[in-house]
């Protein structure tokens, strides 16, 4: 599985999921839109643990609305641009789940 997290949520999701026996693999990265911080776990999971992995996943992030003052776009000569902040939903997890043919402890 790969599970992108918002970074707020990262040091919770990684401990849930120590405590039920899910060892993973944490690295910091940054999201394309909004460029905020994220946590990209790459966890080896069998096949029958898949749903349980997801659901701590999920237990331990959350959506949280943010306000961001959009770029304003190149003005014409004459033009005025006011930038207002608008709310946007941000957090949560992306978990993509990926058929692997075998994979080691070692």
């Amino acid at each position: 599985m790969i599970a992108v997290v918002q970074g707020e949520d990262a040091q919770r999701t990684s401990e849930a999921l120590t405590s039920v026996g899910f060892a993973s693999t944490r690295m910091t990265s940054s999201g394309g839109f909004l460029q905020q911080g994220n946590v990209t776990f790459l966890i080896g999971v069998e096949d029958t643990r898949v749903t349980e992995a997801v659901e701590v996943i999920r237990e331990n992030c959350r959506e949280r609305s943010r306000y961001l003052t959009p770029m304003p776009p190149v003005p014409e000569p004459g033009e005025f641009f006011m930038p207002y902040p608008v709310e946007v939903q941000v957090g949560g997890a992306t978990v993509f789940v990926v058929p692997v043919d075998s994979f080691e402890k070692i």
